[in-house]
């Protein structure tokens, strides 16, 4: 059983990996293009919109979907519950939103925030007829389906947004987008997967899960609450040519953090939910998933701040170099952001989601005595504090795993430490190409960036790194089983 649990999760890692890298790669294009073409205002605008984007869709999540996932046994009847309640609740939360717009647009005195706001709610109705399938395929760890889905909307949808941008359309490009990738995303859910809603319902069914549902809705409204009260501070205060130039930062620093975080998340829940009753074996996966994070993150984090400004004026144009400080402090705050994430998966999968909402209260508590001190002295200020924001969030996450699963603080940090150490070798190595004479923004980026692979990839063969070793046996593996399969086809 445990190769059989060890053999489906690298295999679902496998697909989630290029589930969420290959449309993540293909959205970051997209994103570049439009970049290129529109103005810091018109995603400034759409950043303002952020958080009430985030508080609606959060109630749609309900926490009712990983209450699927987190239970052993699921009925049919738990399915079809859950479904009829998200797109109730993406009907209701489309209606407040619509309703609000007007007061939105005068909170932040931009009248085509309006507009914007009822246009966008359609993206709510629209992702509620999704939702369970996701849900689904996530728990049976399908994520090669995911990835056909992912691929397909992304594109269409970006060839919608960048033809749109082309002819003069501007910040409405920008809606198109959005909305017809939630489109493309939900058609597609329904039409590479099975499962299809019988007409019932259960309260029953529904109350069953609503303990810890509601905990995780909870927990989940204040997480998007306060991942996007800096937009809206930044809105509120500043041009919307800064929240610009700082949602674009923040764009290219989630990349690599949201994106290998879900990478490790999506499967590690599932998993953990699996042997949740079994602490031996959750520490030992955690250290594991541990381990592969710092592996991956770290060196991305440090080298993207080290490389941020021939980056952006390269990908962007020098229109956009306002963002090059904003994205170097937020590298430093996306460092722990997975290590965070991966610890609250952990106390899910256990069923405690009363202690994440608590864990979620205590931080968001930091984060409004950090922009209390830090917004007076601008941006840059308020990402200084997200900082030690991010620092007390890890230590408060690692509290409850230490007396969960016996993976304190202390330990974690001494199984980290070595990737960090690592990566910041690498990054000093990196930083010091900039010095050459002569050189271009782009023959600079290009150096740095094959510099920094191949150091860190040496010195973690050199100094044989677990993680390093690990991974490497898995591609070897998953080349030689995919050569095989290539084989049995052609005879």
């Amino acid at each position: 059983m445990k190769n059989s649990l060890k053999s489906t999760a690298i295999h679902a890692l496998f697909w989630s990996f290029a589930e969420r890298f290959g449309q993540q790669s293909v959205q970051f294009v997209i994103s570049v293009i439009l970049a290129r073409l529109l103005l810091p205002e018109q995603f400034g605008l759409i950043g303002m919109l952020a958080i009430f984007m985030a508080i609606a869709q959060s109630f749609i999540n309900s926490g009712f979907g990983q209450a699927l996932i987190q239970r052993k046994i699921v009925t049919h009847l738990d399915e079809c519950t859950v479904f009829y309640f998200n797109i109730f609740v993406g009907f209701i939360s489309a209606g407040l939103l619509f309703l609000c717009a007007q007061l939105i647009a005068d909170f932040y005195n931009q009248p085509v925030l309006t507009a914007l706001t009822q246009v966008l709610s359609l993206n709510l109705v629209i992702n509620s007829f999704g939702l369970i399938q996701t849900t689904l395929l996530t728990k049976c760890m399908d994520f090669k389906t995911q990835l056909q889905v992912s691929l397909l909307a992304t594109f269409l949808s970006g060839l919608i947004g960048i033809t749109m941008a082309i002819m003069g359309y501007g910040l409405w490009s920008l809606v198109a987008q959005s909305i017809s990738s939630n489109l493309f995303r939900t058609i597609l859910l329904w039409f590479f997967n099975s499962w299809r809603p019988s007409l019932i319902f259960s309260l029953k069914a529904l109350s069953s899960m609503f303990s810890f549902g509601s905990r995780l809705l909870a927990s989940g409204l204040l997480e998007n609450v306060f991942q996007n009260i800096y937009h809206v501070i930044i809105g509120k205060l500043f041009l919307a040519a800064n929240l610009g130039f700082f949602t674009r930062a923040k764009t290219l620093q989630e990349l690599p953090t949201k994106n290998v975080s879900a990478i490790v998340n999506r499967v590690a829940f599932p998993i953990f939910s699996l042997i949740q009753d079994d602490v031996v074996r959750t520490k030992h996966g955690m250290r594991k998933a541990l381990t592969t994070l710092s592996f991956l993150i770290f060196p991305i984090m440090i080298g993207l701040a080290v490389v941020a400004k021939p980056l952006i004026t390269v990908l962007l144009t020098e229109k956009w170099l306002p963002s090059v400080l904003y994205l170097q402090l937020l590298c430093v705050v996306g460092l722990f952001y997975p290590i965070q994430a991966l610890n609250l998966s952990v106390l899910n999968a256990k069923g405690r989601s009363d202690l994440v909402l608590r864990v979620g209260v205590l931080k968001k508590i930091i984060i409004v005595i950090s922009i209390a001190i830090t917004y007076r002295w601008g941006i840059s200020a308020l990402i200084c504090g997200q900082i030690v924001v991010s620092l007390f969030g890890y230590y408060i996450n690692s509290y409850y795993i230490g007396k969960m699963i016996n993976y304190p603080c202390r330990e974690q940090i001494r199984d980290f430490a070595p990737y960090l150490a690592l990566s910041v070798s690498m990054g000093m190595a990196v930083y010091s190409m900039q010095w050459i004479p002569g050189l271009n923004n782009l023959i600079i980026l290009c150096m740095q960036i094959i510099v920094g692979i191949i150091f860190y990839l040496a010195m973690s063969f050199v100094f044989k790194i677990s993680a390093f070793v690990e991974l490497s046996q898995i591609i070897k593996n998953k080349i030689r089983q995919l050569n095989l399969q290539n084989t049995k086809h052609i005879l």
